[in-house]
């Protein structure tokens, strides 16, 4: 690992940082240099936007080792924040495209690393933008080679929905190392017939399989958050399991079965198929037993279920589910999954809500 030693003793080299706070000995972001930026940019973390602030340069190093970034990686970190990840995947030589919501975060990264790690600073760019927005490598409006890596501490409250939009929308990713909540880590591993499977075990699982690896204690952040967190690993299968419809087609019957979780597949899909027997129809051409549950099959028998309705559409067995404010048909995405999360109940607290908001047919 190539590490930068861009300062000098007893110099301020960030211009955000007040009189008197010196650059940690690291080289990246310690706890008062996080806490005095962001008293310096008028910045106060918020819960809406899921804001929770790395400051231990051990902790950073150790996610960016284990996401295995390399010089000269394409790196796409989203949620970069005061910048403290950003510097740590930053001083392997590795480029950077950051996604950052908050516009005055998005406006002082830039400074922060010119000041901290200069040498670093034509391998950075930061797009302010929403990331389950971003349609692809062109909205970073720089003419870089594709992304190969995704590296980045999610935010808490909308972790899921961005893990899949960047899965769906930047084919070219490959290696996938997130920090989200331990509860949402859980989920994201979670194998068939587990209790904490769902939703985003099934969708994650269509790009390839996630796991766990490791826990991060909660003193390194700041503000100190009230839940734990983990790191999740993913590594993209060699080749996709299908075209843009069949995915769209998996994920559509995934919700529904998930919907009603304990109810046989038959039971669960009925209203949705039309009739118990167009959802017997599908689940045989799927080869699929109609007394199963959706939370015994993995993504294989849920791809199966996936072509089984197109098939069924196609021959007018099934009809489409059609958007009568645009008459297109309707499928699922990471985005349509997040908007219905106002439904979901607290029923195990204010953190606990943030994993379920996750995965509505969990709750």
């Amino acid at each position: 690992m190539t590490r930068s030693r861009t300062r000098t003793p007893n110099t301020r080299l960030d211009p955000t940082l007040p009189e008197g706070v010196q650059p940690s000995e690291t080289g990246l972001l310690g706890p008062l240099e996080v806490k005095a930026i962001a008293d310096a940019l008028g910045i106060r973390p918020t819960k809406v936007l899921g804001q929770n602030f790395v400051h231990d340069a051990g902790t950073v190093r150790r996610i960016v080792r284990a996401g295995g970034v390399e010089a000269g990686d394409e790196v796409i970190e989203v949620g970069p924040g005061l910048g403290s990840l950003t510097l740590a995947i930053l001083e392997t030589g590795a480029r950077v495209r950051a996604v950052e919501i908050d516009p005055p975060l998005a406006r002082a990264l830039p400074q922060t690393v010119v000041a901290r790690m200069p040498e670093a600073a034509d391998r950075f760019h930061v797009v302010n933008a929403d990331a389950t927005k971003i349609n692809g490598v062109a909205d970073f409006g720089v003419d870089w080679p594709p992304p190969t890596k995704l590296v980045a501490n999610l935010p808490y409250n909308v972790a899921v929905p961005v893990l899949l939009a960047m899965l769906e929308r930047f084919p070219t990713l490959t290696d996938v190392l997130v920090m989200v909540q331990s509860e949402v880590a859980d989920r994201l591993a979670a194998g068939p017939g587990s209790r904490t499977y769902g939703v985003p075990s099934v969708k994650v699982a269509w790009y390839g399989q996630a796991e766990r690896a490791g826990t991060i204690g909660r003193s390194v952040f700041w503000p100190v958050p009230n839940v734990d967190s983990a790191l999740v690993r993913l590594r993209r299968d060699g080749e996709p399991r299908g075209d843009e419809d069949l995915r769209q087609a998996t994920f559509e019957v995934c919700d529904v079965a998930f919907g009603q979780r304990r109810k046989t597949l038959r039971a669960a899909l009925k209203t949705w198929a039309g009739s118990p027997a167009a959802a017997e129809a599908l689940l045989d051409v799927a080869g699929v037993e109609s007394t199963a549950r959706g939370e015994a099959l993995g993504i294989e028998e849920f791809v199966r279920l996936g072509r089984a309705v197109l098939e069924l559409r196609a021959c007018g067995v099934l009809a489409a589910r059609v958007d009568p404010r645009t008459g297109k048909s309707v499928g699922s995405s990471p985005i349509d999954q997040a908007a219905s999360t106002a439904a979901l109940g607290a029923d195990n607290g204010a953190e606990s809500a943030l994993a379920q908001q996750q995965d509505s047919a969990d709750a």
